[in-house]
């Protein structure tokens, strides 16, 4: 089971903390996404430094500029290998100058084009967390999972916390990956933070084992591509709405969650 935090600012701090405690009594660790050009808050780096020696730290995106002026589309998710190693570049560069390792790469709102994942293998990132699947960008394998997330909106909050509850309950039950995220600025919902908690209990009764998305890449089995592109076979099974099993033969199985539910909603 892997637990990720983005949204780490200093408004949403307490709220963090407070999450993190949570998970630490539950023998869970936390993957913090972090946006280097948004970190400007001392007590918010102090924290992520201190959280970095147990949790894992990944970068998520640079800017997070959008693409295009029809259809705007998030910040690396149309990007050609030459400007997406541009802005990898320069978020490396930032986060190496707050002090801060970087255990793989997590792109805003889970979408990478195939150039930010040829320049992600330029710059040695070794791994890519995307909405269905947790690429090896090393060896092209890849893990599939879907993410489990919060939308925004009030009206719909109680509608997206029952199908995080329910979406992870049912990968833990056959022993899929299960993948929930959470930005911090919605741990101020009430319902969202105890949502997010009954899913990892859920997950632990089924016995799911809490993980980094570092760990993930130890895992056999994970179905293997040529590096640098991806199949067919594989972009449809990347928009197949399933939460298989690593490596799993079986075929596309739906639930009776939406499937807007699967749609996360994370800057």
């Amino acid at each position: 089971m892997l637990v990720s935090l983005s949204g780490i600012t200093p408004r949403a701090l307490s709220r963090c903390t407070d999450l993190a405690e949570e998970l630490d009594r539950r023998g869970v660790p936390l993957s913090l996404l972090v946006n280097p050009s948004g970190q400007r808050s001392t007590a918010a780096l102090d924290w992520v430094r201190q959280r970095a020696r147990m949790d894992s730290v990944l970068l998520h995106g640079y800017k997070h500029e959008h693409q295009g002026t029809w259809r705007r589309r998030p910040e690396f998710a149309v990007l050609p290998a030459h400007e997406a190693g541009l802005r990898l570049t320069a978020a490396l560069a930032t986060m190496d100058g707050l002090g801060l390792r970087v255990d793989g790469f997590v792109p805003p709102r889970w979408q990478a084009s195939r150039g930010t994942l040829l320049a992600l293998h330029q710059h040695g990132v070794s791994l890519c967390a995307e909405l269905s699947a947790i690429r090896d960008v090393r060896s092209d394998e890849v893990y599939r999972a879907r993410v489990h997330g919060f939308g925004a909106g009030e009206r719909a909050e109680p509608w997206w916390c029952l199908a995080v509850v329910l979406g992870a309950a049912r990968a833990a039950r056959r022993g899929s990956l299960v993948r929930i995220a959470v930005d911090g600025g919605y741990l101020v919902r009430q319902g969202v933070r105890q949502a997010l908690l009954d899913a990892v209990d859920i997950a632990l009764h089924h016995g799911a084992v809490g993980n980094t998305y570092p760990e993930v890449l130890e895992r056999p089995g994970a179905e293997r591509h040529s590096p640098g592109y991806r199949t067919e076979r594989a972009d449809r099974t990347e928009r197949s709405p399933v939460h298989s099993a690593a490596g799993s033969s079986r075929g596309s199985t739906r639930t009776s969650v939406p499937s807007g539910a699967r749609l996360v909603n994370i800057p």
